[in-house]
């Protein structure tokens, strides 16, 4: 009787084992996520002297103008994941380094992989959407269809490799090491950036980030980043960064932003941009930024009117400085430091003011 009972157990658990074998085997892996956005947009300067404000994107005045296509392409096995997303259009083409405005007509958005190497760690190596700052590139990620001078100043993206670990789903601790230089697909020297983010929850509803990257040749920012849903209809949102230039250098940047938004029906979000951004004395190595040594404060009114997947976005901003100028990129034979504003006469002055309407649909 012994024997028969082993025997049938035996069977039994090779039965099974066998069933199992098929079950791994002819279960389909996960699907191929396909995801994106394409977006326009018109936009108009009232001083009617082109576009004035110095942050990123939608630079056209007087234009009914495009954004970008984003495509993005995501999929795990197991423990096992990659993302690549490219956009095409001037919104990512803006951003194509080394090559920049004129370069690449795409942008690599994200390329990474990653792997589980328990159910609290995870290893990430590519080249991978900066985990510092409140807006990102695609327009879907951000409330605001135009950005903050913070976004602007810091890294769009930071090559590297890094670790996640999950204490909990209310806090986490990201270490890795990125390229010298923020933004370019490899390094000019070496890898020698240090990045870190800790994630906490402190109630339901409640998202909060810390953030450095510092760097010999990048510099070193320090990041908080964080929203509350307060309630059904009301989020508040808030990023803070200060910026120190890499070496000896005394430039740099100061900012924060606060985003409060209202639903005010079940397909209509309203909601408000306040920033105020400084920069320090010695700042030439700062792009699209207030004058050394001056600060802006940015006001953006902005709703959101959802139809299903598409978002219509219609955006009034009002920029004031301290001084009449701002940073740009230098080109040969022009000085870095130009005068920004002006007015309907032509005249240099310390406000500008636009507004805008975009359409933004996500798939």
């Amino acid at each position: 009787m012994k024997k028969v009972f082993l025997l049938f157990s035996f069977l039994s658990i090779a039965a099974f084992t066998v069933k199992a074998q098929d079950t791994v085997k002819t279960t389909p892996d996960a699907p191929l996520v396909i995801y994106g956005s394409v977006d326009t947009y018109y936009k108009y300067d009232f001083s009617d002297k082109g576009s004035q404000i110095p942050t990123s994107f939608a630079s056209d005045h007087n234009s009914v103008s495009i954004g970008m296509i984003d495509l993005g392409l995501k999929k795990k096995v197991g423990k096992a994941a990659f993302v690549g997303e490219l956009s095409f259009g001037p919104r990512g083409q803006a951003q194509s380094i080394p090559n920049g405005p004129g370069g690449d007509s795409f942008h690599i958005q994200n390329l990474y992989v990653s792997y589980d190497l328990t159910d609290k760690l995870n290893l990430t190596g590519g080249y991978m959407a900066t985990f510092v700052g409140y807006e990102v590139i695609a327009p879907t990620g951000n409330f605001n269809y135009s950005t903050s001078y913070l976004f602007t100043n810091g890294p769009f993206q930071n090559p590297g490799v890094k670790l996640t670990y999950a204490f909990s789903d209310k806090v986490s601790l990201m270490a890795g090491v990125f390229n010298d230089v923020w933004n370019y697909y490899s390094s000019v020297k070496k890898v020698n950036t240090f990045g870190s983010q800790l994630f906490v929850s402190p109630a339901k509803g409640w998202t909060a980030y810390l953030n450095v990257a510092t760097g010999k040749q990048s510099g070193t920012e320090f990041d908080l980043t964080t929203a509350y849903q307060l309630t059904d209809a009301f989020k508040l949102g808030l990023n803070a960064a200060t910026y120190s230039a890499p070496g000896d250098n005394t430039g740099g940047f100061s900012g924060v932003a606060l985003y409060p938004q209202i639903a005010v029906a079940k397909t209509v979000t309203l909601g408000l941009r306040g920033e105020y951004f400084k920069t320090k004395a010695n700042s030439s190595e700062v792009t699209y930024a207030p004058a050394p040594g001056a600060s802006v404060t940015a006001v953006t009114f902005t709703a959101n009117i959802k139809a299903g997947p598409l978002t219509f976005i219609p955006e009034v901003r009002f920029d004031h400085g301290s001084k009449a100028g701002y940073i740009v990129p230098a080109t040969t034979g022009t000085s870095a430091y130009q005068v920004g504003f002006y007015n309907h006469d032509g005249n240099p002055s310390k406000s500008a003011a636009q507004v805008l309407v975009a359409a933004v649909y996500a798939f």
